[in-house]
This record gives structure tokens, C-alpha cells and sequence, in this order.
């Protein structure tokens, strides 16, 4: 396996090698690009050769399993298409790789819509999640409340799909608009979406939860917009794309089809639980564990957790790929009621994975830190990486001048991060953590090594750094400069001694 590894590395680097002097002789770089970009490869190089022993090609794992496109079939966890989380099938895989017995707790700090939640409590398992926007809160609430359906809450869901009596409904209830939300639905989807929020007022809360969520579930595909990477795009049929490279995202689908559509299927889910078997374990017929969700950013929240209380920490981090979520789930957002001031608040209060983070005072939000905080500042890659984005920002060749700002946030809190799982771990328990490399201006990011590096400083065994087969390919710009070299996509396994 090591020899194997050695070659796909080599191999990897060679072919880089070859694409990075290609692009050198185009563009004719300055001796100090050229010194910084060899000086950040042999430094990532030592931190390669260091934990070589722990890298390994998993070939049980690939796109479809780390990713969402494993629950697109999967009842439940097929509902709301939240692109950034992982398959159930992820979470079930590393909760028996680590024992069932052996896990009393399982914790994730960036809980999306809840993948990592509900697959521990599927299996008997306890688990505690923390998310900070609004629409995974709600999605996981709702799905918590369905457990304690009555047959009249189900028969008042069934009513709704039948009959669609938001139609004939004469009131209208608005919904915010966003300045990045202005003009997504065409007037006939805005008008029946007005209906339904308005003749839902008449049900109980529970009720209430999962018709809005089904609307969650449908807002994109009646929409003039698109989720496509860090921010919404906007098909031509919107008339906000002047001046744009014509954009067509296909069918825009009719309000009342898509809804009743959306409510078939999760009355087919809901209804069934009892009977349906995802994993074998429901076949013993085991209690489901509880699922408890507190709504905040983790950097505020993991503090309040007690020591040594969680056996397993499976999560997903938002990667350093310039990705803002509030952007991406503003049609979301804007209909729970989100508004323009806390949009922004949102944004800044998320890990800081996009430019438009402002740099945090961690020391103000934990003492705690320092010592998280002293293991990035002595950190010779990360500093090296750091101080050749901020020189490429005072020669004016970057293209975004928040990005220096954004990796240095994002390695300086993610350190924070650790800091605080491995003091939540109890002894023998294991981080298992989904997350992307990433690459600016030529400059090959390492996110695995790094975080590896400051998870092994701060106390954590480094177990494994477990490698898609396939890897993910940079952005078409990095590629137009750079060449195409694959980039790492892992899972990373870490100990508490």
C-alpha cells in the first residue's frame, strides 16, 4: 500500500511539475513567485514524507458516499438537497468501523441538515449537533417533530396533498425579500407561494413545520435560480442577467405540482418509519437514540460542552473554497425571515470560509485558545502559504483581495475547532472529518496535512488520512493558469490518546 501511494504521489507531482513550468513559460512569473510557490512545495513535502505512513487510498469511499448525491434515493435524507453535507451511508460506515457499543455519544459541530444525527440515532446512538443557519435548524427540528406525529397531524398532511387547498385560499402572507433574492419566482409561483404560507396559519405547529419545510425543499426548482457553487445563479428568464453570458437552467417547475409532489414523498417516508430498514439495526428493533441541536456557530457553542463527554465526532467543515452559504440558501433564508442586517450577521459569524469574513477575535470568545492559536503562528507551511497570498494581494495579482484573509480565518479557527473536540473527547475517541484541499494562485493548499499537523500538536493520534481514489478537480481559472492537478478530497481520522 505504501509503495502504491508513493507511486500516485509521484506521479501526481511529476505530472504538476510539467503543468506548473508550462504555465511559468506563458506567463512569465517573477523570480519571487517562482521562489515562494518551490519553497511552499518542498515544505509540504516534509509534512507529506512525516505523515506517509497514515495516508492510504480507501477505495471503499468515493464522491457519491462523502458527498449528498448518496441520498438522493435514500427516503428521509432525500427531502432537502443540502449540496454540502455527506450520505447517511458515511455516517453509518464510521459508526461501526468504530464500534456501536463503544459509542455512547456522537457529537457534529457543523450539523447541516443533520445526516450525522440522524444516522447515530437511527442506530440507538445519542447524538448532539451544533449548526448556525437557519434552515439546517429547521429541517432538523421538523424531522425530530414527525417522530411524534399523531394519526391527525398525518391526516391533516394528507388533506394538503389531496386536496391543495391553498388554491381556493383568498388570504396572501409575504415573505422577505433580499436584495440577492429580488425577483427569483415568476408572479404566478410568487402568488401561490403567498397562498400556502397563508393557509397554513390555520394548522398546529407541528403541522406548520413540515409545510414549510416541504416548501424549503421546492423553492430552487420553482425558481429562477440555480445553487451553483458560492453563489446563486440566475436563469435568463429572470431579466437579471444583463450583460451576462445567457444562463438557462431548464424546467422551472409550477408551484402546486412541485409542493404536492414534495408532500407525496415525505408522507411516504414519515408514514413508513416504522416498517423501513436503511441499516440492518433496525431490524433488532433497537430504541432510537436522541437527537439534541443547539442553534449557533460552534466557535461559540462547543466551549459549553462538558469534558470528556463524546465518544465519536463525525462532521463536514465548511472547506476554504470561498463557498458563502448565505448566498447560496438565501431563497431559504429569506423565507424564514432573515433579513438584510442578519444576513450579514450570519455571514460573519460562519467559519471564515469565504472572502467576505472579517477576522475574528478569538481570544475575546475563549482565553482557552492560545495555545491553538500559537501552533498556526509557528507553523512554517501555513505561514509560508499565508505570506505568499498577502504578497500576491500587495502585487495586485490576486483575484479577490479577501482570500489571504479568508485561509488565514479558516486555519486559525478550525484550530480552535480541535482545541475544543479534543477536550470534548472522552479517552479513545475519534474525530472523523470530511474536507477538501484546496488550491489559490498556483499555491497547492494542503488542508488535510495541515489540520492533521495542528490536530497532532494539540494531542490527537493521527489513525488515518483516508484518500479518495478520484480526486477533485480546482476551479476553471486555477486551471487556466495552473493546469489541471488533481486536488486531495478526505476523510481524516484522528485519536484522542
Amino acid at each position: 500500500m505504501v509503495l502504491l501511494l508513493w507511486g500516485y504521489y509521484f506521479e501526481s507531482r511529476n505530472r504538476a511539475k510539467i503543468m506548473r513550468m508550462a504555465a511559468f513559460e506563458m506567463t512569465k512569473p517573477s523570480k519571487t513567485d517562482c521562489d515562494f510557490l518551490e519553497h511552499i512545495e518542498r515544505l509540504d513535502l516534509l509534512l507529506k514524507n512525516q505523515y506517509e505512513s497514515h495516508m492510504r487510498i480507501d477505495r471503499t469511499l468515493n464522491r457519491k458516499i462523502v458527498s449528498f448525491q448518496g441520498n438522493k434515493e435514500v427516503p428521509f435524507y432525500r427531502w432537502y438537497k443540502y449540496k454540502e453535507g455527506f450520505s447517511a451511508y458515511l455516517v453509518d460506515y464510521y459508526i461501526r468501523r468504530h464500534g456501536i457499543c463503544a459509542t455512547k455519544r456522537v457529537l457534529d459541530p457543523f450539523a447541516g441538515s443533520g445526516a450525522t444525527l440522524f444516522g447515530a440515532a437511527d442506530l440507538g446512538i445519542d447524538a448532539f449537533g451544533i449548526e448556525l443557519l437557519p434552515i439546517g435548524q429547521h429541517i432538523i427540528k421538523t424531522r425530530k417533530q414527525l417522530n411524534h406525529f399523531s394519526d391527525i397531524d398525518f391526516e391533516r398532511l394528507f388533506l394538503w396533498k389531496n386536496t391543495k387547498p391553498w388554491i381556493e385560499h383568498q388570504g396572501q402572507k409575504d415573505f422577505t425579500i433580499l436584495k440577492i433574492t429580488d425577483g427569483a419566482y415568476s408572479e404566478e409561483n410568487c402568488k401561490s407561494i403567498k397562498k400556502y404560507l397563508s393557509c397554513m396559519q390555520g394548522e398546529n405547529q407541528k403541522v406548520q413545520a413540515v409545510l414549510l419545510m416541504a416548501l424549503f425543499c421546492i423553492l430552487e426548482n420553482i425558481s429562477y435560480t440555480r445553487k451553483d457553487g458560492q453563489y446563486l445563479r440566475w436563469d435568463q428568464r429572470s431579466g437579471r442577467c444583463v450583460g451576462a453570458i445567457p444562463f438557462d437552467k431548464g424546467e422551472i417547475l409550477q408551484f402546486d405540482a412541485a409542493i404536492t409532489k414534495k408532500l407525496s414523498e415525505i408522507l411516504s417516508d414519515a408514514k413508513d418509519q416504522n416498517s423501513y430498514s436503511l441499516f440492518e439495526v433496525y431490524n433488532s428493533k433497537i430504541k432510537k437514540g436522541d437527537i439534541t441541536i443547539v442553534n449557533g456557530s460552534c466557535l461559540n457553542e462547543l466551549p459549553n460542552i462538558k469534558n470528556n463527554t463524546i465518544d465519536l465526532v463525525i462532521t463536514s467543515p465548511p472547506y476554504c473554497n470561498r463557498y458563502d452559504y448565505t448566498r447560496t440558501y438565501a431563497l431559504e433564508l429569506a423565507m424564514l425571515g432573515v433579513n438584510e442586517k442578519g444576513l450579514l450577521t450570519l455571514r460573519q459569524e460562519m467559519l471564515s470560509c469565504t472572502v467576505e469574513n472579517r477576522e475574528k477575535d478569538l481570544l475575546a470568545i475563549n482565553p482557552l485558545w492560545t495555545n491553538a492559536l500559537s501552533i498556526c503562528q509557528n507553523h512554517e507551511l501555513l505561514q509560508e502559504i499565508l505570506k505568499y497570498l498577502y504578497y500576491k494581494k500587495e502585487k495586485k495579482t490576486l483575484n479577490n483581495n479577501g482570500i489571504p484573509r479568508m485561509v488565514k480565518g479558516y486555519f486559525y479557527e478550525m484550530a480552535c475547532v480541535i482545541f475544543e473536540l479534543h477536550r470534548v473527547l472522552a479517552s479513545d475517541g475519534e474525530v472523523v472529518m470530511v474536507n477538501d484541499n484546496v488550491r489559490y494562485a498556483g499555491a497547492s493548499i494542503s488542508v488535510d496535512l495541515i489540520l492533521s499537523d495542528i490536530a497532532s500538536k494539540i494531542g490527537f493520534q493521527i489513525e488515518e488520512i483516508s484518500i479518495l481514489p478520484i480526486g477533485k478537480g480546482n476551479s476553471s481559472q486555477q486551471m487556466g493558469e495552473h493546469g489541471r492537478e488533481p486536488l486531495r478530497k478526505c476523510v481524516y481520522i484522528w485519536r484522542k490518546k
